[in-house]
């Protein structure tokens, strides 16, 4: 059965839900392994894909070709979100991580409006009274935890999924997301050169981390921290949404 077959009736078949499961497994583990790329060793990524499998089988059986989304984009969301519901289930980050993750987020926010600019990984190291190298080892550290952070930003989070399921959004709803999106990439938009190519390669060319860090001839692990840092910046700069 092709996939436009498949998808002519607004209700599944229990033999078609078996078949979107079977032929969507590849992408549970290109998603799985897009996301293994920025976390911490202690996840799996057999943990993600039997998550990811169990979203999966999810959006098969709920899946309503009625609401107007392909099936690709409404199990790209469900799967997505199941992987990272499993890992805040398990939250691996200590509360220290948290901590020094939103201490690092409010002294860039205070240097930020002080300055009228982007501050810099030694101005907010000197802010927080470390040395740069104390400051990328926190970023490294809190790197996991703040990916999950930007979730909520993307369109391919999991609450974006919600309307194919739900009653429509109030126009209220619906005037508040768009003006969080205008503010969410005015801020990307603001943030420096390398940070915002940065955005680019990984959100939107989806680069791993080794392949961002040879364009930005750096290592990886760099990578990883100007990510984690990028992502705070962001959440200082949108604090007021957030919050």
């Amino acid at each position: 059965m092709n996939g436009t077959a498949m998808y002519a009736d607004s209700t599944i078949s229990k033999q078609s839900q078996a078949e979107l499961v079977e032929n969507h497994a590849a992408l549970v583990k290109r998603i799985a392994y897009h996301l293994i790329a920025r976390l911490p060793h202690t996840v799996e990524v057999d943990d993600l894909i039997q998550a990811g499998m169990i979203g999966l089988l999810d959006a098969a059986q709920h899946y309503d070709i009625s609401q107007g989304a392909s099936f690709d984009t409404y199990a790209g969301i469900r799967i997505r979100g199941a992987m990272l519901d499993e890992i805040r289930r398990n939250d691996w980050a200590p509360r220290s991580v948290h901590r020094k993750a939103r201490e690092i987020s409010q002294t860039m926010r205070t240097l930020e409006q002080e300055l009228g600019r982007n501050a810099t990984d030694s101005e907010v190291a000197k802010a927080l009274g470390i040395s740069v190298e104390d400051y990328h080892h926190q970023l490294f550290s809190s790197s996991g935890h703040q990916v999950f952070s930007l979730e909520t930003f993307s369109d391919s989070d999991e609450s974006q999924a919600q309307p194919l399921t739900r009653p429509l959004a109030q126009p209220d709803d619906e005037t508040q997301a768009k003006n969080f999106q205008a503010a969410l990439a005015k801020a990307i938009q603001s943030l420096p050169k390398r940070e915002c190519l940065m955005m680019a390669l990984y959100y939107t060319e989806e680069l791993n981390l080794k392949e961002i860090g040879e364009v930005l001839g750096v290592s990886e692990s760099r990578v990883s921290q100007l990510h984690s840092q990028t992502i705070i910046r962001l959440r200082s700069k949108l604090n007021d949404w957030l919050n």
